[in-house]
Parts: C-alpha cells; structure tokens; sequence
C-alpha cells in the first residue's frame, strides 16, 4: 500500500515551498531547488490520484443500467494502467541521492592492453563526449594528455546539466573491449581495457582544503588537445600534499585552470571520504558475502560481434556501433532501472 499520510505530507511541504518562494522568505536558491526536486513526485501523486477518482467514479456507474456496459469497459481500461501508475509513485518516493543533481567529473585512463587501451580510452571519451551532447548536457575537457599514435593516457572533464550524476554514476568500473587493434598486422582480436571514473563535483561547503595542504605549480601550457596553444605558464598543477593527490588544468587562462583543478581535488577528496564512510558502514556485510567489488569488469564492448554486454545486469545488445556514437541511452535507463528496483526490493514495496 501507499502510505496517504506520507503523500498528504508531501504535498503540504511542496505548498509550504510554493508560498515561503511567492513571499520571498528565506534562502531562495535552496528553496528552489526543494521545489524543484518534489515536483516530479507531485505530478505523480497526482496522476495517481486523478486514476484513482476516476476508477470510483465508473465504479459509482456500474449501478445505473444505462451506463453499466460503458463503465465496465472503462473501469477495466483503468485498472489495467493502476499498476504502472504505482510502479511510477513508487520509484519517485524513493530516498533520493543528494549527489544526483550534481555535475559529474569524468574521468578515463587505459588499463591493461598498451596502445590499444589507450586508443579504446579515446573512444569512450567520445562516446561519452556524444552521450551528452545527446543529452542537453555541457562538456568541458579539462584535462586530456594524447598518446603518439591518437590514443589518450588520461582525461577528466566536467559534464553539468539536469540529472546528470543521476545517469552516469554507474558508468564508473573497468570497460573492456575486444576487437582487431589497428597495430595488429595478423588480424587477431585482442582484449584491453580503461578505467572510468564519474565522481560527483563536491562544494566548497562538502570538502574544506586548507591552504597548507596543497601545492600549486603552474606549467607551460600545451592545451587540452595536446597542441600548443601560446607561450605562456598557464597550466596549472595542484598537489595535495596529505593524500599525495595530483591534479592538473592546461585551458589558456591560468585562473580558469586553478579553478578546475580545484573543483577535481574537491570532487576527488570528496569521493575518498564517502568512500571511507561506505566502506566502514559495509565493514560486516563485505566479510561475510565478500568484495564482490563491482568495478571489475563491469561491460565488454566486443567489436568483432557488435555486442556490448553489461555484467552487472546481465544485459547484452547488439547496436554496439551506435552505442559508441553515443547512444548509450538504452544502456543508462537500464542500469537506472535495476538500481531503482533493488531500492524497491529492500524496502519490500
């Protein structure tokens, strides 16, 4: 069941907010953001709502002849869309992550495979480069060091819009590929793989970084696409000197590159300490079912075959082709839907 006293509650906060913002009262953007996250679930709560007086109101014409055939006809059709409705109100009363609505900080290097894994971590930078594109959302290259023959050794850019931590958290783990490297004269396949990371952009209220704690050293600058772009120190390297954390920024301004690169360590920092915390709160549950440490080998792109198969949920399709010109939709909605029914099941709705 529904709990009516929880909706009733949250329909009176989403007033309280509506009118504390007409009035002009305390803190605007905070409350603007409240605002805006309730109303996905009051648009279904009152869907669901709308369905339910409609269903009485045919129940109610079952006892007049006159109407009784038609109101059976539609009180079927309506009892057969209450379940998706509840499904729906189910999955927006869930706990939200108070990350989701952050911008992400993407990060990919190659892993095991040489060359080729730094060619296939290219190839997921423009994967995800179009993914967002597709998606409304902005992407900034902050960082990007190439390899001699096009592959890349490391890139971190920052991707913001709505919703966008929400859909790329799961694409953090190890990616394999297996396919004909270019530099394969014998035309066997071979397996390599990258690392992605997404981590969520932290606040400067999230992470405090005293000053005595990093580093900063400016560099000549070569650009994010490796070219030479003026003569001048900009680029910018921070070193967090108790974690021994290093990041960099190579954009022509040298203030917009101590920006970013701040906005990494925060975002770095921020994800070791929540990892700690996890960590500890799971210290129990890992010792008696074991690791099972989710970022091994989370998908294979397997070219020869067209195939990508997510192993975390069992999923394989076979448009591989049109996934890494950044249709990655059908795989994201997937794995959203898998976390949120596994939500669900622990809540026992």
């Amino acid at each position: 069941m529904i709990p009516e006293d929880r909706l009733r509650q949250i329909e009176q906060r989403y007033e309280f907010l509506e009118a504390k913002m007409a009035a002009g009262g305390g803190d605007v953007v905070a409350l603007g953001r409240e605002y805006t996250e309730l109303g996905p679930v009051i648009r279904q709560i009152t869907a669901w709502r709308a369905l339910r007086d409609q269903m009485q109101e045919a129940q109610s014409l079952l006892a007049d002849p006159e109407f009784r055939d038609l109101a059976e006809v539609e009180l079927g059709e309506l009892k057969s869309k209450l379940p998706d409705a509840e499904q729906a109100l189910r999955v927006a009363l869930l706990p939200k992550d108070a990350r989701d609505a952050r911008p992400a900080i993407l990060e990919i290097r190659p892993g095991t495979g040489g060359e080729e894994a730094a060619l296939f971590a290219g190839d997921l930078l423009r994967m995800y480069q179009r993914f967002a594109e597709k998606s409304g959302w902005s992407f900034q290259l902050l960082e990007l060091q190439n390899t001699d023959l096009g592959g890349i050794k490391e890139a971190v850019a920052r991707i913001a819009g709505e919703g966008v931590f929400a859909r790329l958290k799961f694409e953090s783990g190890v990616h394999r590929v297996q396919r004909v490297p270019v530099t394969e004269a014998g035309g066997r396949i071979h397996t390599s793989a990258a690392t992605v990371a997404v981590l969520p952009e932290a606040e400067e209220v999230d992470v405090h970084i005293p000053a005595e704690d990093i580093r900063i050293d400016t560099m000549r600058s070569s650009g994010a696409g490796g070219q030479h772009v003026n003569t001048t120190d900009s680029a910018v390297r921070i070193t967090h000197l108790p974690t021994g954390i290093i990041v960099t920024s190579s954009e022509k301004s040298q203030h917009q590159n101590r920006a970013n690169a701040m906005a990494v360590l925060r975002a770095r920092l921020f994800e070791l300490e929540e990892a700690r915390a996890a960590s500890e709160r799971a210290a129990d549950r890992r010792a008696q079912v074991g690791s099972g440490d989710r970022s091994e080998r989370i998908r294979t792109y397997n070219f020869p075959q067209g195939r990508l198969t997510d192993h975390r949920i069992n999923l394989t399709v076979y448009n591989l082709d049109r996934i890494v010109e950044g249709e990655l939709a059908e795989i994201v909605d997937a794995l959203v839907a898998d976390h949120q029914a596994a939500l669900l099941a622990e809540m026992g709705a």
